[in-house]
Order: structure tokens, then sequence, then C-alpha cells
């Protein structure tokens, strides 16, 4: 079992079987400390050695190489001699501590508070205990007075008391007002300038009968905050005292400063619930309109709402009216932008579901439903080879300008924008396609389809190295996503300034490796396995073949769907030759999505270091019409570099051959 780290309290370690990991002096801990800050990052032998000491000592930097040569040997107990370390290692000009997201005390509680909002009321209170009982003191404990922990002590804590605050907002939303009590009553006394923990704390006072006990908390905060901060409360604080005055109506369960919100859904609910039936029509579609809602909450949404989706299908079509599953089927319309199937199975399923009931439609006929199923097909036949998607996408959107309907029309140019991988080179076409999804969806207030014309952009501009325009997109995007509570756009955005930072000839190796690896943290736990799999090693794969270097040479590395054509290179930094060439005989061609233009620069790249001229002639014509440019940057994700330099090498190197 993995090496598992605690900051929250003292530093510590432990090994798998939960055992305490001597890590020696204060210096080592320092040193651990420093790295799991960096989050992976590297951290400059220069820099530890400032943030050691005031004042260096002649012999800092053995000191520091000798801290961490002891870390090693307590961390990878039963690491053979003389081969490299795989936890704590060295990189380019210092070390970088390559735990997992989940090794980390802090790491996993910002992942439990964050998830913590995605989930049902009695599922989040039990994240939020469970997180907060990982804390066992003030986080870094012992290095409180290091200016380079400052920072981050300071981060987490206020995360911290986020998270008490969010667990006795969740008891009052459950009715648990005697339980959040006690918890409140500690929380302020110690933190007497936060606002909303008084607020917490009189409302549960008040829905506990104790009228009087709330508004001597009232009056207490308010001495508080004007001794000693020399300010009166706020507004909520002033307008909850005179709603507990009043015995106003609101104050009940359900209440609290989401309250207004989570009382009309409550109450909206159960009406629903009560007046219609649990098989009735109306249901089915209310349900698929939630799934779609819920898609684009978060990783957990996403994931339920795609679990979901194929049975409401099952369910419309076993009623056998075919209107309705259409409905059903074309109500589904989140915007996708990755063009590799999170689920390809069940892709493959609704693609037969829609194809089914388009056959029994009536042609001529609900024209609209008509142009969702066929733009359901174009979307989720992405990736393929199948000709049935480019038609269905253009006959979806044929129809969709007929009828001159915007949402079916940003849906239908989904579909469109799926399929438009045909060749390498189409970034101005899909350029296209983003910017009249951008123009059309302001124009109708259709959100997520704006953002998904802006990530198209993002793309298709980075594509063509215009990197200031792809980042005015990406602030576009970043924008929207916090305006309408959207998280899974800074997936992409931040893989997105990982990327930039890679394409920039004045980033080194290291540091835009730490920025992939940043980005692929946002990864865990987005509910997006076709996005996610194998994207970080093909990533870091690209800027090493950017920059000259060989692959990586170790065969644990999970490439996931890229393996094919990250084999050969591997084997050839294995100096393996023979096999790469056959390796590379048996390399596909690639899928016509988002990476078609990386994928064929690794067969290039291959085939000139094995000589395989029929290799080469195909990767150059593949590769002809993407010549402008940067391989792979079309998916705004990573780079290869422009597709050029490919094209100049493969030419020299046919030239040779001749």
């Amino acid at each position: 079992m993995p090496i598992v780290f605690g900051v929250l309290g003292p530093v510590t370690a432990w090994d798998g079987a939960g055992n305490a990991i001597a890590l020696k002096g204060p210096r080592h801990r320092a040193v651990l400390a420093r790295l799991i800050i960096a989050r992976r990052r590297v951290v400059p032998l220069s820099g530890l050695i400032e943030d050691l000491w005031d004042d260096p000592p002649p012999g800092a930097v053995g000191a520091v190489r000798t801290f961490v040569a002891a870390l090693r040997r307590a961390l990878e107990p039963g690491r053979p001699p003389r081969t490299p370390a795989r936890l704590l290692v060295t990189q380019g000009p210092g070390y970088a501590l390559h735990a997992e997201p989940d090794a980390v005390d802090a790491w996993r509680f910002e992942q439990a508070v964050t998830a913590a909002a995605t989930l049902p009321p009695e599922d989040g209170l039990d994240r939020l205990t469970e997180a907060l009982g990982w804390w066992r003191g003030p986080a870094y404990a012992e290095f409180a007075d290091q200016p380079w922990a400052r920072t981050e002590r300071s981060r987490l804590a206020e995360l911290r008391l986020h998270a008490v605050e969010r667990r006795a907002g969740t008891r009052l939303a459950l009715g648990l007002a005697a339980e959040a009590v006690p918890d409140l009553d500690a929380h302020v006394a110690e933190h007497p300038w936060r606002e909303d923990a008084w607020w917490l704390l009189a409302l549960a006072l008040y829905r506990t009968g104790r009228q009087g006990d709330a508004l001597a908390v009232l009056r207490r905060a308010r001495t508080l905050l004007v001794e000693q901060l020399g300010a009166d409360p706020g507004p909520a604080l002033r307008r909850l005292e005179s709603d507990i005055l009043h015995h106003a109506g609101h104050l009940d369960p359900a209440s609290g400063p989401d309250g207004a919100a989570a009382r009309v859904w409550a109450q909206t609910a159960a009406v629903y619930d009560r007046t219609v039936s649990s098989g009735s029509r109306a249901r089915l579609e209310s349900t698929v309109g939630l799934l779609r809602n819920l898609a684009v909450t978060g990783g957990t949404g996403l994931e339920a709402a795609r679990r979901h989706r194929l049975a409401a299908i099952a369910a419309a079509e076993e009623l056998g009216d075919a209107e309705l599953t259409a409905r059903v089927i074309g109500a589904y319309d989140v915007p996708a932008i990755w063009t590799r199937s999170d689920d390809p199975r069940q892709a493959a399923r609704i693609v037969a579901a829609a194809e089914r009931t388009l056959a029994r439609v009536p042609p001529g006929v609900h024209e609209a439903a008509r142009a969702r199923l066929l733009a359901t097909i174009a979307v989720e036949s992405r990736g393929t080879r199948s000709a049935r998607g480019p038609e269905a996408a253009r006959r979806a959107e044929e129809i969709a300008r007929r009828l001159d309907d915007p949402a079916l029309l940003a849906f239908a140019l989904n579909g469109v924008f799926m399929q438009a991988f045909q060749r390498a080179g189409s970034a101005p076409l899909r350029d296209g396609i983003g910017a009249e999804l951008v123009a059309l969806s302001a124009r109708h207030g259709l959100v997520t389809s704006e953002v998904l014309g802006h990530l198209v952009r993002i793309q298709a501009r980075s594509a063509l190295a215009d990197f200031p325009g792809a980042d005015r997109h990406a602030d576009a995007a970043d924008a929207l996503a916090e305006h309408h509570e959207l998280p899974l756009v800074e997936v992409f955005t931040r893989w997105y300034r990982a990327l930039r930072l890679a394409a920039s000839e004045r980033a080194s190796v290291p540091v835009a490796e730490a920025a992939y690896r940043d980005a692929a943290a946002l990864l865990d736990g987005a509910g997006m396995p076709g996005l996610e799999h194998g994207l970080l090693p093909l990533a870091l794969l690209g800027l090493r073949v950017q920059h000259g270097l060989p692959a990586p040479t170790d065969d644990r590395v999970d490439w996931g769907p890229y393996r094919p054509w990250a084999r050969p290179l591997v084997l050839l930094a294995q100096d393996r030759p023979a096999e790469a060439a056959g390796a590379l005989r048996d390399v596909p061609d690639p899928p016509r999505d988002l990476l078609l233009e990386a994928l064929w620069c690794l067969i290039a790249r291959a085939a000139i270091a094995v000589g395989d001229r029929a290799a080469m002639e195909r990767a150059r014509r593949e590769l002809a019409p993407a010549a402008a440019e940067l391989a792979g940057a079309g998916s705004g994700l990573l780079t290869l570099g422009p597709v050029s330099r490919y094209l100049g090498d493969l030419a020299a190197a046919l030239a040779r051959a001749t």
C-alpha cells in the first residue's frame, strides 16, 4: 500500500500498514513539508536552502542532499540500491514529491469538501464530518513561523472553517439544529469575526426553541465585532435579529444563506411527488431534464446522469410511444467537447435506440424531435469511422436551420463539431463552428452552449498558435462557469493553460511537466474517463518529443488508449529498435478525433527513427493539411510542437532514403 502523508497537524507519514514512519529531525520534516506544499512541482535546491536557513551554512547543499537521501530511505525502504527513486524524485534543478492525489490528508480534505457540495445532504454531512476528523491540530503545526508555510497554512485553516460552517448549515437543513449548537458555540468562541458562524448559531438556537438565547448570541456578536474589529454587524445578522423578534416564517427549517432556494425546491418536489403519478410520461420527461442539469454540476453528477440516462431511454421504449422516446433521447443535449466517449458501449446503445426511434417517428412530422435524434447520433458517434455520424450531423443542422430554433441549432452544431475530424488540419472549420455557437448562444441565453463555443475556440485558436485569442476564450469560459456554477469547465481551462505553458519557448520541461500534473489532478473525480485515461502520460510524452528527448522507459506507465502510438517510441528509448519497428508496423491509423495530428506525429517520429519508408509516407500524407497548425494543440490540452517541423523531418528522411 502507498505511503500516506499527514500535514493537518504535525507533519508525519504512515506506511501501508498505518505505522508512523520515522522522519528524523526537524529539517528532514521541513524538506518533506516544503515538497508537499509544492504539490508535485519541482522545488529548486536553492529554494530549499533559502527556506531551511536564514543564513545558509557553507555545507548547505550537501546537507539538503543528505536530508533528501534520508527521506528516500525512510519512504522507500525496499528500493534496491542504485535504482531511481519513484516517490521523492530528482527533477532538473531540484526535487519533487510524486505523491498520489489521495496520499496527502490536506489534498483529500480539499477533495472531500468539494465533493460534499454535490452530494445529498445526508451524504454530504457524513463526508464533511469524516474529513474534519482528519485534523490533528493546526496545519503544518511545527512550521507556523516559517514564511514558506504561511500561505498554505492560512488557506487550509480558512477551508477548515468553511467546512465547519458548511457542516452546521447541512445539519440545519436536515432538521438537526440541536446537534449543530455545541460545535457552533465553540466555533464562534474561537473565531469571533466569522459572521456566518454567528448567523448559523443564532438560527440553530431559535430552531431549538431558545429564542432568548438566540437574541443573546446576536447581541454578543455585535459587542465582539465592535470591540475587536470596530465594525457593526453586517445586514444578514441585523436582518436575522429582526426576523427572530417577529418569528418570521422563513426561519423554519430549510432556511439559511441558501435556504430560500432549498425551501422552494423541497416544497415543489413534494407537490410534484404527490400530484404526478410515478408511472406517468410527464415524470419520465422531467427526469431527463433533471439528468441534463445534473450532468453539468461536477463529476459525481455527471457519472449519475450517465448512469441513469440509458435507464430512462429504456423506460420510454417500454411504453411503446415513439414520440415520447424521441423527446427523452433528444432532451439530453448536454454539450460535449471531448471526442473520445466516456463509455463507448453505452454510446453505441444510445445510438441504436435513436436509430430505432427515428425509424418509428413518421417522416415529415415532429421535425424538431427528428433533428434532436440525429444530433444525438452525431454526438454519440464521436471518434468512430462510421459514415453515419457526419451524415446525421448534416441532416440535424439542415433541419435546425430550416426551423430557426436556436437551442436545436446549438445541439446540432455540437454534432457537427464532433464529426469535424475527417482529416487533419480542420482547426479553421472548428473555429467557425465555435464562433457561431458563441454568437448564437449569447443572443439567446444558452449558457452551456456558449461555454461550449468558447471551449471549441480555445482548441482551434491553440491549434493555429493564436494564444492571445485562446486566452480570451478561456477567460470568457471561466467567467461563465463561475457565474453559472459549472465546475467542469475549469478542467479544460486549466489544461489549456498547461498547454500554453508547454508551447512557450521560455518554459523548461520540468516546469511544463508540473503544470500538466497540476491540471491532471483536476481530473480525479471529474467523471470523464474518456478524457482522463492515458491523457497525462500522453501529454508528458508529447512534451519530451517536442524537446527532442526520449520517451519514458518505465513499462508500468498506463498509456490507456494511446498505447499503440506510444509503444514504438518507448521501445526505441529502451534501445530495442527491431521491436520498435515491429510495433510501428502494427500501429493502426489514429482515431478521427482531437488528437489526430498528435498521434500521427508520434508515428512520424518513430517511422523516421526506424527508417520505415511506408509509415513516413503515410504520416506525411496525413499531416500535410495541418502544416500550419501546432500538433495536438487542437485538443486544447497538449502539444508536440509545430506540424511543419515533423513534415520537414519526414521530407528530409525520405530524401535520404531515396
